[in-house]
């Protein structure tokens, strides 16, 4: 691999730091010390930030050799929020607040981007400006989205902004990053079905919501295997249902709720139509009622192609043609959705490796996002910041760049 020399030599350091970020992990909107410890760092090496943008975003930003005068630039984006759930590791660096954990990587996000604002600040080998986008509350929060109302792109003018995540299971040293959608949009529903409770024994003399809620639940299957394309990919997966307090009481009233994931807008538009006509009508048919809520998330992320093939080129120039894989897409979702809605980019995967790098005998195989007993793996931080370094150089050197 060739990975830089002068970013190894630092990689302890940066992971002292990441661990220490680990250790106090920080929720949506809530990263004040990790803000801190970002924008310390930043100072500490002579590059200029702005702090606040998005409320606890930091953005570094690094002038080339030119002092920025070509007035192209590029955009480089690490997430910084924890997850609101319980760690199970033990080791050194284990999360001190209970039920907070960065069970995502995102403390080696910071990591990484970290390691290459030390090699900018270090080694301009640019004309134009790398910014640093340190934002807070992807998991949820819509940080991306909050940075782009408060001004990031008007008040930081850049072409182009990249991103990238760990992914466990693939093999250290490998990448992935392909055209197109990458990450499906997240949408949320919420259905409260309304009948007429009473005696269990005595159904004739209500209105029944279970059964209606039971058959509604079943159709909303057939607007995934009849409604769409067999080839357009989408997801609806009731995963809450609340409904009665006794066995011998029929309820008034039955819960649903749940996600739906697509890759396009258009699925997205015809399968909350046709959920809520299905709700609608399932009730109706039955004599009783629903409200219908559908909540949209995130956007699908989707990869503009030069930018994507771009990252595609670094990458091979670093690990080799054959360890940057094809990005499989994922029904996950991902803020970063709405840089790309506002600027061309790639979304990358960077491998996480089988498991192998934890401590305390968590046995084999690798640690999925999400799970408490995940752990970043701290030999992707020399890799992962030599391909944000390798990305702005070779992409600020070419003559010219279509927005």
């Amino acid at each position: 691999m060739n990975v830089i020399d002068s970013i190894v030599t630092q990689a302890a350091s940066i992971a002292a730091v990441r661990r220490d970020i680990h250790a106090h992990p920080e929720l949506c909107f809530e990263e004040v010390r990790t803000a801190d410890v970002v924008a310390q760092k930043l100072t500490e090496w002579g590059i200029p930030i702005h702090r606040g943008m998005g409320t606890t975003g930091v953005v570094g930003i690094v002038k080339g050799r030119d002092g920025g005068a070509c007035g192209r630039g590029i955009g480089l984006r690490a997430d910084m929020d924890a997850l609101p759930m319980q760690e199970f590791n033990t080791f050194a660096h284990a999360s001190v607040h209970k039920g907070k954990m960065h069970a995502c990587g995102h403390d080696g996000h910071v990591a990484m981007l970290l390691a290459a604002a030390q090699h900018f600040a270090r080694h301009r080998n640019f004309d134009g400006t790398v910014y640093l986008i340190f934002q807070p509350a992807e998991e949820g929060g819509g940080g991306a989205r909050v940075m782009i109302e408060d001004g990031l792109f008007e008040q930081f003018p850049m072409q182009a902004v990249y991103g990238m995540h760990n992914w466990p299971g693939m093999p250290v040293g490998t990448f992935a990053v392909s055209p197109g959608p990458v990450m499906a949009s997240t949408s949320e529903f919420k259905i409260t079905l309304r009948g007429k409770g009473g005696h269990a024994a005595l159904p004739h003399t209500g209105i029944d919501p279970v059964p209606i809620a039971c058959q509604m639940v079943q159709t909303f299957q057939t607007i995934i295997s009849r409604n769409k394309k067999p080839v357009d990919a989408g997801v609806i997966s009731v995963t809450m249902i609340h409904a009665g307090e006794a066995t011998n009481v029929v309820p008034d009233s039955v819960e649903l709720q749940g996600t739906v994931r697509t890759f396009t807008v258009e699925v997205l538009d015809m399968i909350e139509k046709r959920m809520r006509q299905v709700a609608e009508h399932t009730c109706a048919a039955h004599d009783a009622t629903c409200e219908f809520e559908f909540v949209r998330n995130y956007p699908p992320t989707i990869n503009t192609a030069p930018e994507a093939d771009f990252a595609r080129k670094v990458m091979a120039g670093i690990v080799g043609d054959e360890r940057v894989l094809a990005q499989e897409p994922t029904m996950g979702a991902e803020d970063f959705a709405y840089m790309l809605q506002a600027k061309p980019g790639a979304y990358c995967f960077i491998a996480n490796g089988d498991g192998d790098h934890r401590e305390m005998g968590h046995g084999g195989g690798p640690c999925m996002l999400h799970n408490p007993s995940y752990d970043f793996n701290d030999d992707l931080i020399p890799l992962g910041a030599t391909y944000w370094v390798k990305l702005a150089e070779e992409w600020l050197a070419q003559p010219t760049r279509a927005v």
